[in-house]
This record gives C-alpha cells, structure tokens and sequence, in this order.
C-alpha cells in the first residue's frame, strides 16, 4: 500500500515529536497530532498532565512547534485543539 502525502507528512511529523515525548512523558503527559491543516498548520492535542499544566504554552511555543518546524520548514504553525 502506498501513503499518502498527508500520511507521510504525519509520519515525519511524528518523528520530530520523538524528541520531545521523552520530557513530556517524565511530567505525566504527552501530545497527539490531530491533523494538519490545507494551510499547513498543526493542530495537537495535549494528553495527561500537559492538560492543564501552567507551562502548556511555552511547551508548545519552545518545544513542539521548534522540534516540528526544525526538521519540516514547510509547516506554518501548531495550535493545540484542547487546554492552555
């Protein structure tokens, strides 16, 4: 079976969160992507403790958006669908 391109664009955004889950995870959380968006924009939903955590924005600001736009320069953004 082939994949598509929005399949592969999932897979390597996945990758990308690998460095990530490993600190969200010691805090009780992690985060799953929902979709991206036609304009390219990543929506995730936080999981666990990162719910309500104070420090859900700068996570997503500083370590999610930074991890995915590092290594796919083609993503506009990240919003989370849920908390902060």
């Amino acid at each position: 079976m082939i994949a598509t391109a929005k399949e592969q664009l999932m897979g390597r955004i996945e990758n990308a969160l690998q460095d990530v889950r490993p600190h969200l995870k010691v805090d009780g959380g992690d985060v799953e992507v929902v979709d991206v968006t036609d304009e390219m924009m990543v929506q995730i939903r936080w999981i666990g403790m990162c719910e309500s955590c104070s420090m859900s924005a700068m996570t997503l600001r500083a370590g999610i958006a930074a991890a995915i736009k590092g290594k796919i320069p083609e993503i506009t953004g990240v919003e989370a669908v849920n908390g902060m």
